[in-house]
């Protein structure tokens, strides 16, 4: 499912037939509706698949079409991907940054709109 906030933010939830539950934010600012239909089409792939599998769904979407890349397709992959590693770390009762190799360092520069 998505949903896009104007003027520049769409996020995306992804439930498993467990009815865990991820999000992801997949947008292009000035293209939510494009990437938002990308979403919808790559979620096809998803459907009946195990989301621990990332990498396995992340190559299965990405070679899934004859155009490969692009900003569209990647937005909308990384949106899925984020959705699914935020499922895998419920499942794991693990925080994301523990499950891609832990702790790199101590603070980090953030900035919001």
């Amino acid at each position: 499912t998505t949903y896009r906030l104007p003027p520049r933010w769409m996020f995306l939830k992804i439930e498993t037939d467990e009815g865990v539950v991820g999000w992801g934010e997949p947008v292009i600012e000035g293209r939510a509706r494009t990437v938002e239909a990308a979403v919808h089409e790559l979620g096809d792939y998803l459907i009946g698949q195990d989301p621990s599998r990332i990498n396995d769904l992340w190559q299965v979407m990405y070679r899934a079409g004859f155009y490969r890349g692009g900003p569209i397709l990647m937005s909308a992959i990384a949106g899925i991907d984020q959705a699914l590693w935020d499922i895998k770390g419920k499942v794991l009762n693990a925080p994301v940054w523990q499950l891609m190799g832990g702790l790199v360092r101590d603070k980090i520069k953030a900035y919001s709109w």
